[in-house]
C-alpha cells in the first residue's frame, strides 16, 4: 500500500518477515479463496497479493489470476517464489505494481478478491469508493467481489492499557538463516470519530552475534460495519449475495471473528 496505506511501499523489513509471521500462523483462508476461485472460472485479480501466500496457491490449483499489490518488496518475493514453481504454475500468474485505490491492468475478471484485509488500510470514505468502482470497472456483470475484513470488537475500539501495552502475537522463532524472531503489536491511539486506530507491529530479531534489532511498522488501519459496507458496496454497483463470519462459510454471528462480504456486480 502507499503510505497512508500502511507504510508497506518503503519498509522493506516488512517483506522480509512477512512470511515467516502469517505462512503458517494464517492458512485458513487459502482454501476459501482457492475454492470461490475455482467456482468463478475465467481470470481472477486479487488486490494485496503481497508474496503470493493466497496467490501462489490459487495458480497452483489451475487458476489464471493477476495479483496486484503498490510494494515492490512484496512483489520481488512473490516473483522469487514463484520462479520456484512449475512453469504452468508460473504461466498462469500476472503481477501488476499498483494502488488498489487507482489501477487500470487492461483485463476484466470473474472474481476479485482481497485476503486478509488490505481493504481496511483505505482510511477515508473516497478511498474506499475508489477502490470499488476501480473494481467494478474490471469485473464483468455478475462477478464477484470477496471482501475480506475482521469483525469489530468493541473493547478493541476503545482506549485501554491491556492493549495500548505490547501484546505479543507471534512467538519467538528461529528463522532459517539462524536469526530469532518474534513479533508483538500494540493500539498507539484511538480516533473513534473516523472509525480507526493507530496500530504498531513491533518486531524483535537477535542474530547469531547476539546483535538485537527492533523495527516498527506502524499504521492506521479501519474498522467498519456491517450495514456501512453494505452500503457502501450498493453505491457502488454491487449486491450482497452472501455475509460469512468464518472461512468455513459459517454465517456472521455476534461472535465471529471475520466479516466476509461476497458482492456481485450488478447491470
Amino acid at each position: 500500500m502507499a503510505s497512508r496505506h500502511g507504510g508497506y511501499d518503503y519498509r522493506e523489513f516488512v517483506a522480509e518477515y512477512y512470511d515467516a509471521a502469517y505462512e503458517t500462523a494464517r492458512q485458513k483462508d487459502i482454501d476459501f479463496f482457492v475454492d470461490y476461485s475455482l467456482r468463478a472460472g475465467g481470470r481472477m485479480l486479487e488486490l494485496g497479493c503481497g508474496t503470493g501466500r493466497v496467490l501462489i496457491p490459487t495458480a497452483a490449483a489451475g487458476c489464471e489470476i493477476t495479483g496486484l499489490d503498490i510494494s515492490s518488496y512484496m512483489l520481488n518475493i512473490c516473483r522469487e517464489k514463484l520462479s520456484q514453481q512449475p512453469e504452468e504454475v508460473q504461466e498462469r500468474v500476472k503481477l501488476v505494481q499498483g494502488d488498489m485505490t487507482d489501477f487500470d491492468t487492461g483485463e476484466t475478471y470473474s472474481l476479485v478478491t482481497t485476503p486478509f484485509r488490505p481493504f481496511q488500510h483505505l482510511i477515508t470514505v473516497d478511498e474506499q469508493k475508489s477502490c470499488l468502482n476501480c473494481v467494478n470497472r474490471h469485473l464483468i456483470t455478475g462477478g464477484l467481489l470477496i471482501l475480506d475484513l475482521f469483525y469489530p470488537r468493541f473493547q478493541r475500539l476503545i482506549p485501554d492499557p491491556q492493549y495500548m501495552s505490547e501484546i505479543e502475537d507471534l512467538p519467538e522463532m528461529t528463522l532459517p538463516d539462524g536469526r530469532l524472531f518474534r513479533r508483538t503489536n500494540r493500539t498507539a491511539d484511538y480516533h473513534r470519530e473516523q472509525q480507526y486506530n493507530d496500530v504498531e507491529l513491533i518486531y524483535y530479531i537477535t542474530y547469531p552475534d547476539g546483535r538485537q534489532e527492533r523495527l516498527v511498522q506502524a499504521f492506521p488501519f479501519r474498522y467498519f460495519f456491517r450495514y456501512e459496507v453494505e452500503n457502501l458496496l450498493e453505491l457502488c454497483g454491487f449486491g450482497v449475495v452472501d455475509i460469512f463470519g468464518e472461512f468455513d462459510c459459517s454465517p456472521l454471528s455476534g461472535d465471529s471473528p471475520e466479516m466476509i462480504f461476497v458482492a456481485e456486480k450488478r447491470d
